[in-house]
């Protein structure tokens, strides 16, 4: 791999981007309430936390494909690190907060190779920029390779239980049982990455089977090898991407006449993708119906981030936003056309 996939960035220092975070940070308060509902007599003994850069802290930058990400520099990591940590934000990020919540130490990428003891309260395996699907799905259709994919990140999920718990599985179901397991939102990079490499809206939508698959298969390995309490995160509304909002500009004009049909009215972002996160999303949720009935001893929550963003979007003074919300301030570009 030449360059680094199309992930998607949240600093403080973009409006739009920020908008990403405090939508993630409501959802901090359904992990605390989850946590305090779940684990009555004790709190989770670990973390262990899937996903893309929303969750990373540190992997993307540790592969060879992260050795000249934004991450590695200043601004990222400015407000609260005082240093860049490989987070895509200027401070910390919603697994961050979870962690403190549930009274954890804050995750170490699984990439540091910190050993057994590193991780003897959890590990992240997300990486920005992941995908949902592997890397071969994307080359057999002529599109640019990722770095990691879901299931990359569950088999260093494997690698590790053993060490954790030796080989014993009832041991190490007494570790999957005890612990808290975030799937932070996957599929987004897998529809960006056809997009932004000029394949259509309609080519992105037929993805959603295979990668509602993908994020199944995950959990269902999870749940088998004794996951008790799962937070599945939904998908964000792409329409609503500072990168995505430009982009269309760029394609249409930005004063084309017969373009503003596209945008919602009440939230500035665009429409159509809109709905292939709310297709995700539909698709999604069913499946975790599924795995509810075929396994009912496991708690399986989703977060609906959808609805968290573009609340923001229709309300942005209301959560302490300025009137243009979808608009990156560094680079980004975003916003309608005029």
């Amino acid at each position: 791999m030449t360059s680094h996939p199309k992930a998607r960035k949240h600093t403080s220092m973009a409006p739009g981007a920020i908008l990403r975070v405090t939508a993630l940070l409501r959802f901090i308060l359904l992990v605390a309430g989850a946590a305090t509902a779940t684990a009555t007599a004790a709190r989770f003994s670990r973390l262990f936390s899937f996903g893309d850069s929303l969750t990373d802290t540190g992997n993307l930058v540790l592969l060879p494909a992260g050795r000249d990400v934004p991450e590695r520099r200043l601004p990222y990591g400015q407000t609260f690190f005082h240093r860049a940590t490989g987070r895509a934000s200027d401070g910390r990020i919603a697994i961050d907060f979870i962690a403190e919540a549930l009274e954890l130490p804050r995750l170490k990428p699984y990439l540091a190779g910190e050993g057994a003891d590193g991780f003897r309260h959890g590990a992240n395996f997300a990486v920005g920029g992941a995908t949902a699907r592997d890397a071969g799905f994307f080359q057999r259709r002529g599109l640019r390779s990722v770095p990691v994919s879901l299931a990359t990140e569950m088999g260093w999920f494997k690698e590790l239980l053993p060490l954790l718990a030796s080989s014993c599985p009832q041991e190490q179901r007494k570790i999957t049982a005890s612990s808290l397991f975030f799937v932070g939102e996957m599929g987004g990079n897998d529809y960006l990455n056809a997009i932004f490499q000029n394949r259509t809206l309609d080519e992105a939508k037929t993805f959603v089977p295979g990668i509602i698959d993908a994020i199944r298969s995950s959990l269902a390995e999870l749940i088998g090898v004794g996951a008790k309490t799962v937070l599945v995160q939904g998908m964000l509304p792409i329409g609503c991407e500072p990168r995505v909002l430009e982009l269309f500009k760029l394609k249409h004009g930005r004063s084309t006449a017969g373009d503003d049909s596209d945008y919602d009215a009440a939230t500035g972002c665009l429409k159509s993708f809109n709905e292939l996160a709310e297709q995700h999303n539909r698709a999604l949720t069913a499946a975790l119906d599924e795995l509810r009935r075929a396994h009912p001893g496991t708690a399986i929550v989703y977060a609906d981030l959808y609805r968290a963003v573009t609340d923001i979007a229709v309300s942005p003074r209301r959560y302490g936003f300025g009137g243009e919300p979808l608009f990156a301030c560094c680079g980004g570009g975003g916003g309608r056309t005029t």
